[in-house]
C-alpha cells in the first residue's frame, strides 16, 4: 500500500480557532475492513447531501453523508493532503470549525481523545452530519486546485512479469484513465471487497489506456500472492479507482531534484523520470536507489538510457548486503549513508522519497539534519496491509 504525502509549497494556516458549534459522533463498529473503504463507497446508496467549506482557501463542495469528506473531495477533483486513507497516519488531520461529523474507526495515534474534543478530525474517517466548515492546517494550494476527479473502471490484466525474485510488473489495460505521473490507484482484490493501493510507473502519454505497476510480493499477501501464484493472470479483470496521491513533480520549481528510493518504490519515481524525458527536461536530478544485492536490481538498462536522454541526470544504485566476492563495482552501504558521502550540499534541492518506511524515515531524518526545509520534501511510504 502506498502512503503518500508531501510538504512542498505547503501552507501552514494560523492556529485553529476554537470551534463554536462542533459535535463529534462515533460510528462504533462501523468499519469497511482493511483498505476497503474506496471499493465499498461506490456501492453504498447515496444519502443526504451537505456543503463543506474549506478555509482559508474558500473552496466549497458537496459531500454525501455516506462517503467520507476526503472521498467527496476526491470525487470532485479536489486533491486534499492525505496518506493512508484509513485513519492511521494523520496526514489529513484538520480542524472542524463548525458542524457535526460522524467518524469511522481510526487509530488514536492519528487522533487522540483530547484532540478530538478540541475539534480536530480526520477527513478520511469523517462523514458529514450537517453543513461543515473545516480549517485546513497543512495544504498545498497548487495541488489542491489541480486535482483530477476519481474514475472507476474495470481493467484487463495484460501482463504479469518477474522483475526480481520478489517484485512483479503488472500491466492493466482499459479505457484511458486520467492521472499525473507519481500518482496511484486502488485495485480491487478479486472475490473480496478489499482494495490495495499501487503507484503507476508509466506516464499518461505512454500507451494511453494502459497502467504499469511494480508490486512487491509478500508472504500471504492478499493481492501480491495472486501475482506470484498465478491466481491473477492475463485476461482476468480487476476494478481500478483513482487517481490518488500528491507525489507529483512541482513544475514551478527549478531547484535540482534528489530522488531516494528502494524496492517497488521505484514505480512513481520512474514515472517522474519518464515524464521528464518526454518533456526534454534539463533540470538537474540524481536518483539514489538502495537494494540488498545485485539480484534485487532491475530496469538498469532503461535507467542508463535515461542518463543519456536527460543531460543532467545521474542514477546511483547502492547495495547494502553485497559480499566482497561479488562482482559489483558500484556503491555499497545503506542508501542514506551513500547520499551523505556523495552529496555535500542538499539544502537547495527538492527531495522525493519512495520505498519501505524505514528507508523513508531514515532519509527524512538525514534531510532534516542537512537543513533541507520540510516544505521541499515529498515522500511515499510503501506500507503493508494485514493479510
Amino acid at each position: 500500500m502506498s502512503l503518500s504525502t508531501s510538504g512542498a509549497d505547503r501552507r501552514v494556516a494560523s492556529p485553529p480557532r476554537q470551534a463554536p458549534n462542533v459535535r463529534m459522533l462515533g460510528r462504533g463498529d462501523r468499519s469497511y475492513g482493511p483498505a476497503a473503504s474506496s471499493a465499498l463507497s461506490d456501492r453504498i446508496q447515496m444519502g443526504e447531501t451537505y456543503t463543506v467549506r474549506l478555509e482559508p482557501v474558500g473552496i466549497e463542495f458537496e459531500v454525501d453523508e455516506d462517503e467520507t469528506v476526503l472521498r467527496g473531495a476526491f470525487r470532485q477533483g479536489l486533491m486534499l493532503m492525505h496518506g493512508c486513507k484509513e485513519g492511521q497516519c494523520a496526514a489529513c488531520k484538520s480542524f472542524l470549525l463548525d458542524g457535526e461529523v460522524d467518524l469511522e474507526k481510526y487509530s488514536t495515534f492519528a487522533l487522540n481523545d483530547f484532540e478530538k474534543e478540541e475539534g480536530w478530525t480526520l477527513l478520511c474517517r469523517a462523514h458529514a452530519e450537517s453543513d461543515l466548515e473545516i480549517e485546513l492546517i497543512n495544504y498545498d494550494e497548487e495541488v489542491l486546485r489541480s486535482g483530477i476527479a476519481l474514475q472507476t473502471q474495470m481493467m484487463r490484466v495484460e501482463a504479469v512479469d518477474e522483475l526480481t525474485h520478489d517484485i512483479r510488473r503488472l500491466v492493466l489495460s482499459g479505457d484511458e484513465l486520467t492521472f499525473k505521473p507519481g500518482q496511484y490507484v486502488d485495485i480491487g482484490i478479486p472475490g473480496t471487497e478489499d482494495v490495495r493501493s499501487f503507484s503507476m510507473a508509466n506516464t499518461p502519454a505512454h500507451r494511453p489506456g494502459e497502467l504499469e505497476f511494480m508490486i512487491k510480493v509478500y508472504p500471504d499477501g492478499k493481492f501480491s500472492d495472486l501475482l506470484a501464484s498465478g491466481g491473477l493472470s492475463t485476461g482476468d479483470e480487476v476494478e481500478v479507482t483513482g487517481p490518488y496521491g500528491v507525489f507529483t513533480l512541482r513544475e514551478k520549481s527549478e531547484r535540482p531534484l534528489l530522488f531516494i528510493g528502494g524496492g517497488a518504490g521505484m514505480a512513481p519515481i520512474l514515472a517522474l523520470l519518464r515524464a521528464m524525458a518526454e518533456k526534454g527536461s534539463e533540470r538537474q536530478a540524481v536518483y539514489y536507489y538502495g537494494a540488498r544485492g545485485p539480484q534485487d536490481l532491475f530496469h538498469l538498462e532503461e535507467l542508463a538510457e535515461l542518463e543519456r536522454t536527460l543531460p543532467n541526470f545521474r542514477f546511483v544504485p547502492a547495495l547494502s548486503h553485497c559480499g566482497d566476492d561479488e562482482d559489483w563495482s558500484g556503491e555499497r552501504g545503506l542508501i542514506t549513508d551513500v547520499v551523505t558521502r556523495l552529496e555535500a550540499e542538499l539544502t537547495e534541492m527538492d527531495a522525493y522519497l519512495c520505498g519501505p518506511p524505514p528507508m523513508v524515515d531514515a532519509a527524512i531524518a538525514l534531510l532534516d539534519q542537512k537543513g533541507v526545509p520540510e516544505s521541499r520534501v515529498y515522500y511515499d511510504k510503501f506500507t503493508t496491509t494485514a493479510p
